[in-house]
Order: structure tokens, then sequence, then C-alpha cells
């Protein structure tokens, strides 16, 4: 088997004075700063490893949308038909040439050669429910491998969208998310003018095989699931299984759709956060990374593409987690000193 690499993608904010993308080969203890290609400047907000090609790695950051062939050596800029800060990468779990890009603000990018050339899709209209003190995002997006055509998308802060076309037409998917904050619990406002904006604080989705029109999602409140194609949801009450309720990721096993992981935390700013895991497709889930003290927010997890036994989750503030015995034992190592803000991670 080829050698594994993680990567993590960071922002120069907080203070930070070290940020875009790093690596490192599982088993060192060093990260590389790749920066050959890449802007300087540039905040790298997703990382994508080619489900097929791990040599592949595509890069969503505030400069744009960025590919390298040879595990992050040298990078080249996609050319994208306008100038895009990029929060999310997607490659099609059916055909990988199909690639799709979100971006801030809301808009999709689709390219049906690996990248080589790309179009805008339809604008999605959503109108603009809460006004934060930054610009609506497209923080992650989906693709049903059961039906195709079927795109999901989740917004910071503006809730879920859906095409049923591959792109070329959105559709909301949040009068749902809106109703349950007719109960308190579920009203949450820090930096806008409405309490809604904890339900329309999207973070993540996921879309299994195992659960054909299933949409998961990951957002402040807590996760949510729709049986129908975003049309309804529910709470998937994850209070029942973990203290931690603020939803910052989640991810399908490409090894077993029925498994998940999610990262949860207690808020965006903290200092805890976990990995939780199910193996019925959300039914019940359990912490999985025993004996990890995270020291602030738990951001993203990966499960490595060609091996299930390797998982990774990295914080906030730089450290990254590893386990290559399907989470029996870990690893940590941090990133280099200057790091503040992590916002990625992935491996391959």
């Amino acid at each position: 088997m080829a050698s594994t690499h993680v990567y993590a993608g960071t922002a120069r904010s907080m203070g930070a004075t070290a940020g875009g993308i790093f690596r490192q080969a599982a088993g060192d203890s060093r990260w590389e700063h790749l920066t050959n290609g890449l802007p300087e400047d540039a905040d790298v907000h997703a990382i994508t490893v080619h489900p097929e090609n791990p040599d592949v790695v595509y890069v969503g950051s505030t400069k744009g949308a960025y590919r390298s062939t040879n595990r992050g050596n040298s990078w080249e800029r996609l050319r994208l038909p306008e100038e895009a800060d990029i929060w999310s990468i997607c490659v099609h779990p059916k055909d990988p040439r199909i690639v799709y890009a979100g971006a801030t603000p809301p808009g999709v990018y689709r390219s049906d050669d690996g990248g080589d050339s790309w179009r805008k899709m339809a604008d999605p209209g959503l109108p603009d429910r809460v006004i934060m003190g930054f610009a609506c995002r497209v923080m992650r997006l989906d693709v049903d491998p059961n039906s195709p055509n079927d795109v999901y998308a989740t917004l910071e802060a503006n809730g879920a969208m859906r095409s049923r076309n591959g792109g070329e037409s959105w559709e909301d998917c949040t009068a749902d998310l809106i109703r349950f904050c007719e109960e308190p619990k579920y009203r949450s406002r820090i930096g806008s003018q409405t309490e809604i904006e904890g339900m329309l604080d999207g973070h993540a989705l996921a879309v299994s095989a195992a659960a054909p029109g299933t949409v998961f999602l990951a957002n402040r409140m807590g996760l949510f699931r729709s049986n129908d194609r975003g049309e309804h949801w529910q709470d998937m009450e994850i209070s029942r299984f973990s203290p931690l309720t603020y939803g910052r990721d989640i991810r399908v096993s490409p090894h077993d759709a029925k498994v998940m992981y999610a990262c949860l935390s207690p808020a965006a700013r903290s200092t805890d956060g976990s990995i939780y895991r199910t193996d019925d497709v959300g039914q019940t889930w359990k912490r999985f990374d025993h004996d990890v003290k995270a020291e602030a927010t738990m951001m993203g997890v990966a499960v490595h593409p060609r091996d299930p036994n390797q998982v990774y989750g990295v914080s906030r503030f730089g450290q990254v987690f590893g386990t290559q015995d399907g989470g029996r034992s870990w690893s940590q190592s941090r990133l280099p000193e200057g790091v503040r803000d992590v916002y990625a991670v992935a491996c391959g």
C-alpha cells in the first residue's frame, strides 16, 4: 500500500502567523507547509483527496480552488469562471470526473473533466434570512450515491438546499429547519438579527448509500436528518449519546455506508471536542476517540479511502488526532507554531 498522508487546512485569523495547507506522512512527526503554487496568503477551508487516486488533492481557499497531482508537492490554480472564495469541494461518488465546488457568496461550480474546466451553476436564489458578520457560504456539498443527480448543500448560515439535476437548478430545503425554532431550545442568536440563526448555521452534510433519499446535517444545534430528500427534518437527538451537541462535521465511511463519524463540541470556540461514530446509519452513537483530549472545538474528521482502520480528526487550534487500528489507540501531533484556526482535515 502506498504511504498515507494527512492534510490540514488552516486560516490566518485570530492572530495566526501561519496559514494554508500542511502535510504529514503517517508515522512521521514533522509537518510540511505546502506552498509550491499556492498563494502565501491563502486561507484553506476545504481539502478533498480523490477517492480513487490519492495523488490528486483538491483545495478550496480564499484565493480559489487548486489541484495537486503529486500529493501536494506542487499546486495548480483551477480555472473557475470568476474569482471565488471556495469553502467546499466534492468529488462525485459514481463519476470522479465530476467535481463540485461551493463558494461565498453562495454559489456552486461544476467540472465534468476532473477540474480542468468549470462552469458556474444556477444562482441558488435563497433569501437572506440570517445577516451575519460574514458573507453566507456553501460549507459542504454531497451527492446521493443512489440518485447521482441529487446534490445537497448546507450553508453557514442559511440552512440547506438541493438540486435534483446535477446542480443545474436549486431548491430551498430550509423551511422545516426554521419550524424547529417554534420551540425555545432550538433558538440561538450569536451574531445576527434573528434567533433562527442556530438552526440555519450549517457546517456539514452527508448522504449515505445505506439510506436512500436521506440527508444528514450537522449544525450548531446538533445533528439532524431528513428521510425525504430535505423536505422535512428530524432531530437525531445526539444528546442521548453525547454531552456535546454542537455539530461541526459529519462523514460517511467510504468502506461501509452504515458507518458515519461526527465531530461534536460544546460550541464554536470551546475547550473540548470529540469524534463520535455510528454503525447503524445514525440510530445510535458512541464516542470513538478514546483517550483523546481536545483543547478546542473538534473541527473535522476524515476516513482513509483505502483503510477503514485509519481515521483522523483535527481541533480548531491545531491538534491532529489519528488512529490506525480502528479507534483502539490514538496518536496526537500538533501543527507548527503560529497556526491558530484550523478548518479542514483529509487523508489518503
